[in-house]
Order: structure tokens, then C-alpha cells, then sequence
């Protein structure tokens, strides 16, 4: 298939994907009403169901010639969640490209923070909402819908090679994905790997995402007592745990609110323009609130380190009681800034919780996750092709743009498939908020993501 041939292409690519976009909305709020939330603590059943859904979604496309799903050890007491390969053999020189999503989502958190159920996938607007609806559940639908597109408009007897594959637990931390893609290498293996994890610049704004920070995080402990006791006997005197973990915690960020551990480390790049404005709209600021941090907005989020506290372990205030508590847990939660291993960041922290612990207290690290940061190498031709597939699905050039979170997988995949070229792509945009209540897909977002992989497909179906 020439270039020319490619460009000709275009108008019955995005005529497949216009007309398909009901059936993969549809599909994907058949997707949202499954729960698959891959934390502790919640059915492992739903993972097994929404598997088992997306499974046959894949067989319904009819091009692969292997479909399975699949686990692999966390470690000698545990197997991961199920996740969805598929896989179809290159041929006559062409490419192999895998997909990458994943089908499990964040706890939904309290209903009535919702507008609508959480597993109750709502179309309001232009927006559908629901758990998953964005994160990543749409990614999941990205891929299948743009293949559908693709074998609509080139036919299923066509050279790419492809490999689909539908993670299972990567809000849990992915903690089998190592030993999964170990264990499944030579289906894995791949020229081009694009991860549709990621968000845009805005709803008419492609992005590629060209640099994560990675992730350390853990469950802090602070101890100070071998029981409760009297607040108003003892208050004043004795060190309870609440006063040690407050105190511990207001050390690791400085007056300005930027991070004040020893040893975790900046990037030094540049960024594009970003307002403080925009950051107080886009984070849903409340009236009179600041920003925190220094240097550029962006700078802050995609080239700094971050610490934030994501729960605690502590009676509620409906169960509190007049007494002195002997021991509190946190969830820590730090992001790294790219260009530092997590290894030593993780060492950084536990070595500054070790010198500034109050009062002599107890200090108990566990359940550790780390995750390193990763860049793109933008020098690779996918990347030019990605570029120009966006360029011409959304009518607008695409930004290259960092993000502040974390896909910490990625490194496990530069790791085993060194020569692959990584795409990190999306289909949300700076209102989906992914992980929070009423999260939602910009359906507009949904359609030109869909054709932009579509686009690609056909651009690597011609290239040899």
C-alpha cells in the first residue's frame, strides 16, 4: 500500500468509524456496568467477568488467530487478575503492532459523590459517565473499535501482524504484569506498542505522551502507645500516634507546598504554556485556594517529584472516642520525577521518615510499590506516524506532553522488548476525572482516538 493509497483511505476509515461509534459505546457501557475493580477487598469475580466480556468482543472481530485469557503469579501464593491476549503472526515483511489497555477500574468511592451510579454507564451531554468509562475501559473500546474500522475499510485478509493485550490489574499496581509478559514474550513481542493509558491536551487537542513519572508507594505506620488511653488523663504528656503522624507528615513538604525530601530529584525541560488559571478550573480548585509548588505548572506536575496522602486508617469522627491514639496508618503516595530510578526514591523517603520520626515512635513501612519513570524516544518513525494519524484525525497537530501520573509497566515492557517503539496515547482529556467521582468519556474524544488508531493501522499495514 503506498502513501497515496494511505490518504485515500482516509475518508472510508472515518466513515467505518462514524458509523460504528453507536456499537462501541454501546459495547463499552456493557463494559462500565461490570465492577472490575482489582483492589483487595473486592470481588475477584467481575475481573473474571469483564475478562471474559472483552474475550468475547476479540472473538467477535474474527482476525486473530489465538484468543485467551490469562494469569500469571504475583508470586509463589498469589496469581494476578485475568487479563486478554490475542494474537495474529505478520506477514510478507510487515510490522507487528500490540495494543495495550486494561479492563479492571478504581473503586467507585461513595454513591452519593455521583450524579449518576457509578456502574451505571449515563450519557449526559456529550459525555458518558461512569466508572471506567474513560479509565480504561474506552482505551479497551479504542483498540476493538479501530480494528473494526480497519477490517471494515481493508478487508481481514490483511499483512499486519497484531497482539491485543487487555491488562487486568493496573490499578492494583500490575503486579503480575511482569511475569506475564515473561511468560508470554514471543506472543508479546512487537515493532510498535501503543499503550492507550493517557489523556489529551484538551477535546480538540490531540497528545502523545512522551514523559510519565514514575511511583513509590506504601502504607506508613506510626506507633507511639501499647493501647489507647485517656485523652484527658494523659493528653499533654503522653505522644499519641495522630500528633506523631501529623507531625511526621508536615515534614515532607516545604512552606510553598513542594516537596522537601533529600534526594528526590527534578527533571530540567521545558514546558508549554499552562496557566495558573487553568490549573485552578481543571482541578476544580474552590474560591480563594492556591496553587502549591514552584517553578512552571507543568514543570510541577510532569518534572517534579510529588508526595500525597490517599487514605488513613483512624476512627471516624462519628467513632471517635475521648482517648489517645496508639497507632495510625497512612497510604503514601509519591510521584517521581523522570530521570530517577524508584528504587532510590523509595530509599530517599524511607530515610528521611527514619531521621524526622517524633517523640521516638515506632515507624513501620509495608506493602511497597514501586514503579520507574519513563521518556519516549520521539527520534523513531512510529512515532512520526503516530504524529500524523492524530494530525489527521483530529485536524490539528499533536502536542508532545509529559503527565503526572504514573504507568509504571512501562519500563517492564522497554525492559523485555528493548527495540519496540512505545506509544502512549489516550482517549481522555482534562475533565474525565479518571479515579474520581462522575469520571467520563468526551464522546467527541472517543471518535477521533478510534480513527486516529485506525489511521495507524493502515499506515503500518502499508509500510514494510
Amino acid at each position: 500500500m503506498t502513501e497515496i493509497d494511505q490518504h485515500a483511505l482516509f475518508p472510508a476509515l472515518d466513515e467505518a468509524v462514524r458509523s460504528g461509534l453507536p456499537s462501541a459505546v454501546s459495547d463499552l457501557g456493557s463494559l462500565v456496568r461490570i465492577p472490575s475493580v482489582s483492589w483487595d477487598g473486592f470481588d475477584p469475580a467481575h475481573v473474571a467477568a469483564s475478562a471474559e466480556a472483552i474475550r468475547a468482543l476479540v472473538d467477535g472481530l474474527e482476525i486473530f488467530e489465538n484468543v485467551q485469557v490469562s494469569t500469571a503469579p504475583i508470586d509463589d501464593e498469589r496469581n494476578g487478575h485475568p487479563a486478554v491476549l490475542a494474537t495474529r503472526a505478520a506477514r510478507n515483511g510487515r510490522p507487528t503492532i500490540l495494543l495495550y489497555a486494561h479492563h479492571d477500574v478504581q473503586p467507585p468511592g461513595k454513591d452519593e459523590d455521583w450524579e449518576s451510579a457509578p456502574f451505571e454507564p449515563t450519557v449526559r451531554g456529550d459525555r458518558l459517565y461512569g466508572r471506567g468509562a474513560a479509565d480504561d475501559k474506552a482505551g479497551v473500546m479504542a483498540h476493538v473499535a479501530a480494528l473494526r474500522a480497519f477490517v471494515a475499510t481493508v478487508g481481514p485478509d490483511f499483512d499486519l501482524g497484531l497482539a491485543l493485550f487487555i491488562e487486568g490489574e493496573e490499578e492494583f499496581g500490575s503486579r503480575s504484569f511482569a511475569n506475564f509478559i515473561t511468560q508470554h514474550r514471543d506472543e508479546l513481542a512487537a515493532d510498535v506498542i501503543v499503550v492507550a493509558d493517557s489523556d489529551n491536551w484538551d477535546v480538540d487537542t490531540p497528545s502523545l505522551t512522551v514523559a510519565l513519572r514514575g511511583m513509590v508507594a506504601f502504607k506508613l505506620t506510626v506507633s507511639t502507645l501499647d493501647h489507647a488511653s485517656h485523652s484527658g488523663m494523659f493528653g499533654g504528656a503522653a505522644p499519641d500516634a495522630m500528633l506523631a503522624m501529623v507531625r511526621l507528615l508536615s515534614t515532607f513538604h516545604a512552606e510553598d507546598g513542594s516537596v522537601a525530601v533529600d534526594g528526590l530529584t527534578s527533571r530540567d525541560a521545558t514546558t508549554p504554556e499552562y496557566s495558573e488559571g487553568r490549573l485552578a478550573e481543571e482541578a476544580a480548585f474552590l474560591p480563594g485556594v492556591r496553587p502549591v509548588g514552584h517553578g512552571s505548572v507543568l514543570s510541577r506536575m510532569w518534572n517534579q517529584p510529588a508526595i500525597t496522602i490517599t487514605g488513613i486508617d483512624a476512627p471516624t469522627v462519628e467513632q471517635a472516642s475521648n482517648t489517645l491514639l496508639p497507632s495510625v496508618t497512612v497510604k503514601v503516595s509519591a510521584r517521581v520525577a523522570p530521570g530517577q530510578v524508584a528504587r532510590a526514591a523509595f530509599e530517599a523517603i524511607e530515610r528521611h521518615i527514619a531521621a524526622n520520626a517524633p517523640f521516638g515512635a515506632t515507624v513501620t513501612i509495608d506493602d511497597v510499590d514501586l514503579g520507574n519513570p519513563f521518556l519516549v524516544d520521539t527520534s523513531g518513525w512510529a512515532v512520526a506516524e503516530a504524529e500524523d494519524a492524530m494530525r489527521q484525525a483530529w485536524g490539528r497537530p499533536a502536542r508532545e506532553t509529559g503527565i503526572g501520573g504514573s504507568i509504571p509497566f512501562i519500563s517492564d515492557l522497554v525492559d523485555v522488548f528493548p527495540e519496540a517503539q512505545i506509544l502512549v496515547t489516550g482517549v481522555e482529556d482534562p475533565d474525565s476525572r479518571a479515579h474520581s467521582p462522575n469520571e467520563s468519556l468526551h464522546l467527541g474524544v472517543f471518535r477521533r482516538a478510534i480513527l486516529t488508531e485506525a489511521v495507524l493501522l493502515a499506515k503500518l499495514e502499508g509500510r514494510a
